[in-house]
């Protein structure tokens, strides 16, 4: 275990966000896994894990994210290299982050949880549900991946501005952005393979389905990571964009589908659980 993180922590920063990117993807895949072992789904534990999921992206947004961006501008400030005030990057990058997923949510055919085809959104298309119902966890997951990417990235500059050194952005703070993501897309995974078992897919199609909902993860992971290690100064645009992306996606899709069974308390249960779990995994790893 030593030796595995000894090895971890000496890799270059892209190649830490694709190893951190595909175990978001792994756990999304166990997760999808447990349609082998279950044959119905409690729609409570659903809601309850969908409220979760939102409590995580929620805190990420706020501890992973915006903060550090905030911080990041002010240090740059203290250290002469700047005079932007200190909300502004952080509010552009937030605002074209959530702009960048609505387009997304215009643009790719998808169709939430529990929806009928009919109710399906973006483009018009044939596809068939199973490919909707994917790609509507697919957009969920392209904010994650954004995130974790964006905060691997970070820890190519540390020598340059400090940011180590000043606490504002540490490997632990991306371990535990990677960790509470891939915490959350255990149950994603099941909430997509569950719903395709119902439709009349075999198990395995429903898991191969419900897993490659995640493999957005990875892929946005490395170009997160790679473009802020080549491109310093969008630092707190990319930070705060992946934020706003979240918070999109949490708004316009993860608390409605919660909130959709009646299980109201529950999902809010989930939400509040879920900020907390990664909050303390912010604030304990970072």
């Amino acid at each position: 275990m030593i030796e595995l993180k000894s090895w971890f922590v000496n890799q270059e920063p892209i190649m830490q966000a694709l190893i951190a990117g595909l175990f978001t993807w792994i756990l999304t895949a166990v997760g999808a896994g447990l349609v082998f072992f279950f044959k119905s789904s409690n729609r409570k534990i659903l809601d309850m894990s969908l409220g979760f999921t939102g409590g995580v992206m929620i805190a990420a947004s706020f501890w992973s994210l915006l903060a550090p961006a905030i911080d990041y501008v002010e240090m740059q400030n203290k250290m002469g290299l700047s005079e932007m005030p200190s909300w502004l990057a952080p509010t552009i990058g937030f605002l074209l982050g959530a702009l960048f997923l609505y387009a997304l949510d215009k643009i790719i055919p998808h169709l939430h949880l529990f929806n009928k085809k009919k109710d399906a959104e973006g483009l018009s298309t044939n596809w068939q549900k199973t490919i909707l119902l994917v790609l509507a966890i697919a957009l969920h997951n392209i904010p994650e991946g954004l995130a974790v990417g964006v905060a691997f990235g970070t820890l190519a500059h540390p020598e340059f501005l400090g940011l180590e050194m000043e606490g504002i952005f540490t490997l632990g703070t991306a371990v535990a952005l990677a960790a509470g993501i891939a915490i959350q897309n255990f149950p994603e995974g099941f909430a997509v393979s569950m719903p395709l078992r119902r439709q009349g897919l075999s198990r395995f199609k429903s898991w191969q389905w419900g897993q490659l909902s995640a493999i957005v993860e990875p892929i946005f992971a490395v170009l997160g990571a790679a473009v802020v290690v080549q491109i310093l100064p969008i630092l707190p645009y990319a930070l705060s964009f992946a934020a706003g992306a979240m918070i999109f996606i949490v708004v316009e899709e993860v608390i409605p589908e919660s909130q959709k069974g009646g299980n109201t308390d529950l999902a809010t249960i989930g939400l509040i659980l879920g900020f907390i779990v990664m909050m303390g995994l912010d604030v304990g790893l970072g």
